[in-house]
């Protein structure tokens, strides 16, 4: 290959070559999905929706505050002091349970975030190993195409080969060389990608790699209990139809006790103290809570709804994710036996051309071969670690007991 098209080939990646002496730190996969989880908005906002189901349980908890009226006539006693007591009517320990299942389903769905994060961290620096093989493959590709342009301008110079031939491999490497340029700029971006998800400046490549791109250990069993989505659109449920009851209940809204005295009567007790005791009802003349049962109504039938397409969809997608993967593995062991056997047959092919044995297309099309060959292993492997992730990630199970 010309000096030309080498330096072509290397000017499209500049920030990629340049962070290579910049580098801070190598990052494990373990340091950026922790990191990830640490400091990722989505947990943010899956924590807060916990600590607000955890406030609905407390006020759902509290007593509410007495009021105090104060009335003078003058009819005697002049003077009347009464407390409005609040009545836990019609169920304080229904709004209880309903709030304590909130408080369940939001903590199963932080913890599903939790993992969700994790496994979006995960593919991504997995995404970042593949980048950065494909990148090195390219540019290894490049190389040996330098070599054949170096090898096919000797055979010319001999009076082996033509120059046909010698421009045919030295478009083959120009090629070669902008793909080498395109896939090491893809890995820069690509790391720039796990960088910003660590919470960490963007502006250029700041971390290193320092896992391997490997297949994933054997994936545990699945657990027995209820899938942890499945468990917290359960939860919702079970609330929704707590609130339907309730609601259905709520005629009279909330009654109060009324406790108090009067005093101040010239002609009689004079300022004596005089007990008082009643109850207060609202009645319900203008409105019978239609409106609240139709909404309890409503969002019962959403929540179920919901329920619903949850079982159906992560049965699905759990049962698509499995199939890919043992699909994967199979690939995986395959493309591995392709790659061994396409590189023999490039080093026989490239040895047959230099002694007059065989076509120069023979030679690119071997290289062309083993270089997809060996682009596939790098990602039928990245699917094997991102499908075994997803099918842990849709079998995670709820933990029994209190939140």
């Amino acid at each position: 290959m010309s000096r030309r098209v080498l330096l072509l080939a290397g000017a499209f990646a500049p920030a990629f070559l340049g962070t290579l002496s910049a580098q801070v730190r190598p990052v494990t996969r373990a340091e950026a999905v922790a990191v990830a989880v640490a400091q990722g908005p989505r947990v943010a906002l899956a924590r807060s929706d916990a600590a607000a189901a955890m406030a609905s349980v407390s006020r759902a908890r509290q007593w509410e505050n007495p009021s105090f009226a104060f009335d003078y006539t003058k009819d005697a006693p002049r003077q009347h002091y009464s407390l409005g007591i609040p009545l836990p009517f019609p169920s304080r320990g229904a709004r209880i349970d309903i709030a304590n299942l909130g408080l369940t389903s939001a903590t199963q769905r932080l913890a599903y975030e939790r993992e969700a994060v994790a496994y979006d961290a995960d593919t991504t620096y997995t995404g970042a190993l593949v980048a950065a093989a494909r990148a090195r493959l390219s540019a290894r590709a490049a190389r040996d195409a330098d070599s054949l342009l170096t090898l096919a301008t000797l055979r010319r110079d001999a009076g082996d080969a033509s120059d046909l031939e010698v421009e045919v491999v030295r478009v083959s490497a120009g090629q070669l060389a902008n793909a080498a340029a395109a896939d090491s700029l893809d890995a820069a971006n690509a790391l720039v990608s796990v960088q910003a998800l660590m919470g960490l400046a963007t502006q250029r490549a700041t971390i290193t790699l320092a896992d391997t791109l490997d297949l994933p250990p054997p994936a545990e069993l699945p657990g027995t209990g209820t899938i942890l989505l499945i468990a917290a659109a359960e939860s919702e449920a079970r609330a929704a139809e707590l609130g339907v009851s309730v609601e259905r209940r709520w005629l009279f809204t909330q009654p109060a006790l009324v406790v108090g005295f009067e005093t101040d009567d010239p002609g009689g007790y004079e300022h004596q103290l005089l007990p008082t005791i009643g109850f207060s009802f609202p009645l319900p003349l203008f409105n019978q809570n239609g409106a609240g049962k139709q909404t309890a109504v409503a969002a019962r039938d959403r929540a179920n709804a919901s329920l619903a397409l949850a079982r159906i969809e992560l049965t699905a997608m759990r049962a698509r994710a499995e199939r890919e993967f043992v699909v994967a593995r199979e690939r995986v062991a395959r493309s591995m036996r392709l790659a061994e056997s396409a590189e023999r047959v490039v080093s026989l092919s490239i040895l047959a051309y230099r002694e007059g044995a065989t076509t120069l297309p023979l030679v690119l099309e071997a290289q062309r071969t083993s270089r997809e060959t060996l682009f596939q292993v790098v990602d039928d492997i990245a699917r094997v670690r991102n499908t075994a992730g997803l099918i842990r990630l849709l079998s995670l199970t709820a933990t029994p007991g209190p939140p």
